[in-house]
Parts: C-alpha cells; sequence; structure tokens
C-alpha cells in the first residue's frame, strides 16, 4: 500500500496545489436531487473525507441540523468554515476517518471512497458498518470507470463493488446515475445502501 496517500501532508499538498481534480466546486446533481427529497432534518449525518464539502453546505442551508464533517487536513475544513459561519465549529471535525467514533443515520460518500488506496476499501464498509446505526444508509456516488493513471483518483467498476458491499450492506440501489454533470455521465454509480444486520455485533 502507497502510505502516503494516508499522509496528512501528501493531502494538504494537494488542496494547497489544487491538484484535486475531482473537485467539481458545487454539489452534484445527483446528492442535490437525493437530499432535496429527505423530509427528516434531525437525522445524524456524517460525510468522510468531506474536502470542501459542498454537500455539508447545502444541506446546512436547508435546515439540516445535525451534520458532521470529518477530514485528514485542515484546509478544507477552514474553508469551509470560513464559508459556512453559522454551520457549528463542534461539527467540524479534523481526523482520521479509519479512527473516528460516533453514531449515525445517514453517511454520505462524495469522492472519498475514490481518494483512499484500494487496499482500504473493505477496512471502510467495515468502517462504515460500525458508524451507522442499524438499518441505516450509506449513500453517494462511485466512479464506475478505470483511470489510465495511478490515483488518487482510484477507479473501479460496479460488478468489484457490489463483491465489496454485500457482506455489510443491503443494496437497494446501485446503478448508473442517470442525472450525473456531463463530464461524468456514464461514469458513476448512484449508490443507496441499507446497513445489514450481521446478527453478530
Amino acid at each position: 500500500m502507497n502510505q502516503q496517500k494516508l499522509d496528512e501532508g501528501y493531502w494538504d499538498s494537494r488542496y494547497r496545489n489544487d491538484s484535486s481534480a475531482w473537485d467539481i466546486g458545487f454539489i452534484s446533481t445527483p446528492l442535490k436531487d437525493y437530499f432535496d427529497q429527505l423530509q427528516n432534518k434531525e437525522q445524524k449525518i456524517l460525510i468522510p473525507g468531506c474536502g470542501n464539502s459542498y454537500e455539508a453546505s447545502y444541506l446546512h442551508k436547508h435546515g439540516f441540523k445535525n451534520i458532521f464533517i470529518i477530514d485528514l487536513v485542515d484546509l478544507p475544513l477552514e474553508n469551509f468554515a470560513i464559508h459556512n459561519p453559522t454551520f457549528p465549529k463542534e461539527h467540524i471535525l479534523k481526523g482520521n476517518f479509519f479512527d473516528h467514533k460516533g453514531s449515525y443515520d445517514l453517511i454520505i460518500e462524495q469522492t472519498f471512497f475514490c481518494a483512499i488506496n484500494p487496499s482500504l476499501r473493505k477496512d471502510y464498509l467495515d468502517k462504515m458498518y460500525q458508524l451507522l446505526n442499524p438499518g441505516r444508509k450509506l449513500v453517494g456516488l462511485l466512479f464506475d470507470i478505470e483511470f489510465e493513471k495511478e490515483g488518487p483518483p482510484f477507479g473501479g467498476n460496479k460488478s468489484d463493488y457490489v463483491a465489496l458491499f454485500t457482506p455489510n450492506f443491503e443494496l437497494k440501489q446501485f446503478q448508473t446515475a442517470y442525472n450525473s454533470i456531463e463530464p461524468r455521465a456514464g461514469k458513476e454509480l448512484f449508490i443507496i445502501c441499507l446497513r445489514k444486520n450481521r446478527g453478530i455485533d
């Protein structure tokens, strides 16, 4: 495993050099459309590897009360706080997702899965399982494409993802997004994954 991909200094350099090409500068359409149909604004939401977290900004501005964001480095969190001055400071968390403790009703996946080395994907899914309350959801987008250059971002394909996700999750939706932004059309999967009760926890 390439350890630098999890290194705080590595990611700080990428943010400071503006070299996170997958940051589109606004909330992605599939997630916006999903958020717009949510009724419960009290549910506890986590956005891991949040980056500039346009998703958290959108949810906050639309009245969601219990959003938490976490990232490994300071810069995107500082930028988020500046642009969202009414967002609770205690909900802006600096740390390693894999060390995070908590329980959530909804976790949002937006370009975090593609940022970590594929060797960590099983750990990612185990951690998602631990953090979600029983029967709750992991929702987001995955790249359905193999990238030519060495990641991050790291790509993949639907069949491999399904094999990874099914031990921990019931896949309620796992399909090509119909409303992706144009550069990503046909290249990303929209997922709604319900945490299973494995009976051993």
